[in-house]
């Protein structure tokens, strides 16, 4: 099992920065993709950006060049720099750690953070 805890999200303007940060309960190694997740009312949950163990990234479209993933193998903790923030970017941001264990994939989610973006 791993415990996923974010934190971070809130109200800001549109062109201001936010940080989110998640937590895990285990080694950050023991978990092969990391990554963060939003979903907006009335939409579907959607990709934002995934880092994996060996330090990979990859963003959808919608947040490249704006938004920046990253991990702090010591303190257990996947982080997402959200710059240039837009009203469209408003959503619950999720957390997300996926690990394989031979043909087998366990996901893991965490609760959710909220993240406003005025206008």
């Amino acid at each position: 099992q791993v415990q996923l805890v974010e934190s971070g999200g809130g109200l800001v303007q549109a062109g201001g920065s936010l940080r989110l940060s998640c937590a895990t309960s285990r080694s950050i190694f023991s978990i092969n993709t990391m990554g963060w997740y939003r979903q907006a009312p009335g939409k579907q949950r959607e990709l934002v950006a995934t880092i994996t163990s060996s330090g990979s990234r990859n963003y959808a479209d919608f947040v490249r060049g704006r938004f920046t993933i990253s991990r702090d193998n010591v303190k257990n903790t996947v982080s997402l720099q959200m710059n240039s923030l837009k009203p469209e970017d408003t959503a619950v941001y999720y957390c997300n750690g996926e690990i394989v264990l031979g043909l087998s994939t366990y996901e893991y989610w965490g609760q959710g953070t909220q993240v406003t973006v005025s206008s």
